[in-house]
């Protein structure tokens, strides 16, 4: 049985497919040599201020990079006296980083007359090679990309610089910024759009002769942050990782118009003001996100350079329905729970089939986690990291609860997979800063005929939570005992938990690194621990295990299940038999 998809969004993915395709034949036009002399510089401008970079960067690559040693995105290409821009790319990753500068931070940082004519040298061989043009290079997310770390870098690369670069560092400047004004509506919709319209901002408030696209670039700004960020603070893709990269763009810019004597558009205080919060709402105990939705390795460095703008410093919110995601907070435990519907289907092409999934912490240990993504080789694991099984929550038939699009074809014209169809009738009942949440999705009803509900309850310690994972017909009836849908029910262990399980078969020890204790119990017949792997791991990809219970949606209807901290066994003992699991809902 396959997952139908309904003729509303089978008219509205033809609607996007005509439209992405539509964009991509104007860019495809604007490319064109005959076309080009429009983005040519009539005249030379010059720089009036640069923005703050507040990526953080590492001097020791410096000098890697000026032994033609260019190691980006998990991959390493040596030069050898070669233009890094003639080399063929390992992968697009490292294409894309080598091409949108964001490296020219490591010179920065170094800051010696050396790596200073260094950088002139590679964006002199840029120009050279591919500042004419290039399909890659000047790839709407790229370019916007480039133009910004041109413009944050530029003290530090037109330090010294004699009056024959300046001139030509400004002429090719100013055609990126002509060119991506002309074909900003052109990339994908969600972050890389907003990013483009952030980017003609920073260039308008930066660049002499560009204030006459002040008002029109601001008024994109405000009409793209009203639409991408929601009223809680999150964006619309559901990817939190998304807030980071957006205020590491969004607090220079409005310094840029401080610095201007300008007035900061108030639609982009009040965005930075609703994120900020959202930041505190999707960390652990340790400081890291949560996984859903695409988010990898947080850096955490750039989290806390970020986090420092923040002046109220307040307690995160526990509720967040326009993002669809809940916190409950109780002692030294945090949970946070997927509680919401795919984003849009032309801002879904990360999102992740993880609807109900949770992670749970307790002091700085994360306990229950979803897979993630890794930091490089994303595509080589995305669709695994996307599908329902890499999350802890229900799976029924080993099926995802969203169905992607996986065409070559869509994938290069959306820039990825996008979820087609999935859940759409998530129900959250909890009250407002309560421990207890209790939220149901139909993602699976066109499948199996099968509504999933989840019920958590966290103690007022912490030191308990008591879930139950129950499976209804579509009208909210008990399903027949022989309903033939299989679940699995996943628990996803961080890498730095050792499990084992007790010899009844029914409960799972574990044992975190400081010697703590929590123990995983249910009333199924069995508990398997099988293998897993955490994806998102600042070294990589990492091993772990996964508590997975199954059985048949009928039989039994509902399955209780608890982690509870226990105090550590004394040597040679053996640890108690887990308590039953009760779930006062």
């Amino acid at each position: 049985m396959t997952m139908r998809v309904s003729v509303a969004e089978r008219a509205r993915l033809s609607v996007l497919i005509g439209r992405r395709a539509f964009h991509s034949v104007v860019g495809g036009i604007n490319a064109h040599p005959l076309l080009r002399w429009r983005f040519a510089s009539t005249k030379t401008d010059r720089l009036l201020i640069a923005p703050q970079d507040l990526r953080t960067a590492d001097a020791t690559r410096a000098s890697e990079i000026y032994a033609g040693r260019f190691a980006f995105a998990g991959k390493v290409v040596i030069c050898d006296r070669r233009s890094p821009f003639e080399m063929t790319p390992p992968s697009d990753e490292w294409a894309v980083t080598l091409l949108s500068f964001v490296w020219l931070r490591h010179l920065r940082a170094a800051d010696s007359a050396i790596t200073r004519s260094n950088a002139r040298s590679l964006i002199d061989e840029w120009i050279n090679v591919q500042g004419g043009w290039n399909s890659t290079g000047w790839r709407i997310d790229i370019l916007s990309r480039r133009i910004i770390c041109w413009l944050s870098q530029a003290p530090f690369v037109l330090q010294d610089a004699d009056a024959r670069f300046y001139r030509r560092f400004i002429r090719s400047l100013s055609r990126q910024v002509r060119y991506l004004r002309r074909n900003a509506n052109d990339t994908r919709e969600g972050l890389p759009r907003l990013q483009a319209i952030i980017a003609l901002n920073y260039a308008t408030l930066c660049m002499q002769g560009q204030s006459g696209y002040l008002r029109g670039n601001v008024r994109r700004l405000i009409e793209e942050l009203r639409r991408q960020v929601v009223p809680d603070g999150g964006h619309v893709s559901r990817n939190p990782g998304a807030l980071i990269e957006l205020l590491a763009d969004l607090l220079p810019l409005r310094q840029l118009f401080s610095a201007r004597q300008l007035q900061p558009p108030q639609a982009l205080n009040n965005a930075i003001d609703r994120v900020m919060p959202m930041l505190r709402f999707f960390r652990h105990g340790d400081g890291n996100f949560a996984q859903f939705n695409g988010v990898g390795p947080t850096p955490v460095d750039l989290l806390a350079t970020v986090l420092a703008y923040d002046d109220a410093r307040g307690t995160p919110v526990s509720n967040a329905p326009h993002s669809g995601y809940q916190r409950i907070d109780a002692g030294q435990t945090a949970l946070l729970m997927d509680t919401g519907p795919p984003p849009p289907m032309e801002m879904s092409q990360e999102a992740h089939a993880g609807c109900l999934s949770f992670e749970m912490s307790w002091k700085q240990h994360r306990l229950v986690v979803n897979c993630g993504l890794p930091a490089v080789n994303k595509e080589n694991w995305r669709q695994v990291a996307r599908a329902t099984p890499a999350h802890s929550t229900v799976t029924l038939n080993d099926r995802s609860s969203c169905r992607f699009l996986e065409s070559l074809s869509i994938r290069q014209l959306f820039g990825g997979t996008p979820i087609i169809s999935g859940p759409r009738d998530v129900r959250i009942e909890r009250e407002s800063g309560a421990p207890t949440l209790r939220a149901s999705h139909d993602g699976y009803v066109s499948d199996c005929g099968v509504v999933h509900t989840r019920a958590v309850n966290l103690s007022a310690d912490g030191r308990a939570l008591d879930g139950e994972d129950s499976f209804t017909g579509p009208d909210g009836q008990p399903l027949p005992a022989d309903a033939t849908a299989e679940f699995a029910i996943r628990f996803h262990l961080h890498p730095a938990i050792r499990a084992s399980r007790l010899a009844d078969g029914r409960g799972v020890i574990l044992l975190l690194h400081d010697r703590d204790l929590w123990t995983f119990a249910t009333l199924a017949d069995a508990v398997e621990l099988e293998e897993s792997v955490f994806l998102a791991g600042s070294d990589g990809p990492r091993r772990t295990v996964q508590i997975v219970i199954y059985g048949r949606v009928g039989q039994p209807s509902a399955v209780r299940w608890s982690f509870r901290h226990t105090p550590p066994a004394a040597p040679g003992a053996r640890p108690d038999r887990a308590q039953e699991p009760e779930l006062p809902l």
